[in-house]
């Protein structure tokens, strides 16, 4: 059982963990964004979703270049004690750094759907910007923002080219769901594989169905749609 429930665990911790740091960053650019008006915001777009089409070793081999030992910022963090590479930590960063394109697209779509106006009344009114952010934009925004976040929190979930470059394959450690499947069936152990997809496969339609039941509208449509 310890073969199974420590992939999971641990997977889910770092599938949140990373789903967090890329919700906050993702939010904040997509405003950003979406509020620019510059020839250059596409290209800052396109450079900020590179992670969504490159492949995972790539982000991977850049990630271990700019928080390795030897990395830009790798020898700074060493020097304040804090490893990144092969921990679960690093696992963390890895997951993070790819799932934040989804909701980078997810969130600059929907502020962009926002009308204007209200956010130019609030301010006629006297409402600071940042509680015109929290107070409309966001709110008005949520929906296409938990969109992007759940798919964020999948996409993390499944991570493993840049997440075994960063954070290895160390059992009980860094070892994910997609890791262990990887060495069971390098390992020819068709029978702990089988159980690890499925457990996989189960935890994605269960997030999805978790999706569905937390979108706004998606129970008062149901309730519609049973009392026809």
């Amino acid at each position: 059982m310890a073969e199974l429930w420590i992939p999971l665990l641990l997977s889910l911790k770092v599938a949140g963990w990373a789903t967090a740091l890329a919700s906050v960053g993702g939010i904040a650019v997509a405003y950003g964004l979406s509020r620019w008006s510059s020839r250059w915001c596409d290209v800052v777009d396109a450079f900020l979703t590179l992670p969504m089409v490159l492949p995972p070793t790539v982000t991977g081999y850049y990630l271990l270049v700019l928080f390795g030992r030897r990395g830009w910022l790798g020898a700074w963090l060493q020097s304040h004690g804090i490893e990144l590479v092969f921990t679960w930590q690093g696992a963390v960063v890895a997951a993070s750094v790819v799932a934040f394109p989804m909701v980078l697209k997810a969130a600059r779509a929907a502020f962009l759907d926002v009308d204007h106006r209200l956010e130019q009344a609030a301010a006629v009114l006297g409402v600071s910007p940042a509680a015109v952010f929290f107070r409309v934009s966001l709110p008005l925004a949520a929906r296409g923002i938990l969109a992007g976040v759940l798919l964020a929190f999948a996409r993390a979930l499944g991570e493993f080219g840049a997440t075994l470059m960063v954070a290895g394959n160390i059992p009980g450690k860094t070892q994910t769901l997609s890791i262990a499947i990887y060495e069971a069936v390098q390992a020819g152990n068709d029978e702990t594989a089988n159980i690890l997809v499925l457990v996989t496969s189960a935890t994605c339609v269960a997030v999805l169905c978790l999706a569905a039941w937390l979108m706004p509208g998606g129970r008062r449509a149901r309730r519609s749609r049973s009392a026809a």
